[in-house]
């Protein structure tokens, strides 16, 4: 699982049946300070998320799958959740 931002959208004019009714989302991971931060990339929202938002990703395809219902879904990331808050002890 990963902690990241949505920060931008992705428009297609034609997309994989295994995506409709979703939108793609551009967002970049969340890191501790001082440590270097992965490259953004576009993940499948299931979840109603928006540009701002804080997200849960699921970035393994088997559950990706598995999220979606669909076992057949080319999706490898999957936003699953949509965070309010966090707290770092």
């Amino acid at each position: 699982m990963i902690l990241a931002k949505v920060i931008g959208t992705v428009v297609t004019t034609i997309s994989h049946p295994g995506f409709k009714h979703r939108k793609l989302l551009v967002v970049q991971p969340l890191v501790m300070e001082g440590e270097k931060a992965d490259d953004d990339f576009v993940a499948l929202d299931a979840t109603q998320a928006g540009i701002g938002d804080t997200v849960l990703i699921n970035r393994e395809g088997g559950g990706a799958r598995q999220v979606l219902k669909n076992p057949d879904a080319p999706v490898i990331s999957v936003i699953v959740g949509i965070v309010d808050s966090v707290n770092i002890a």
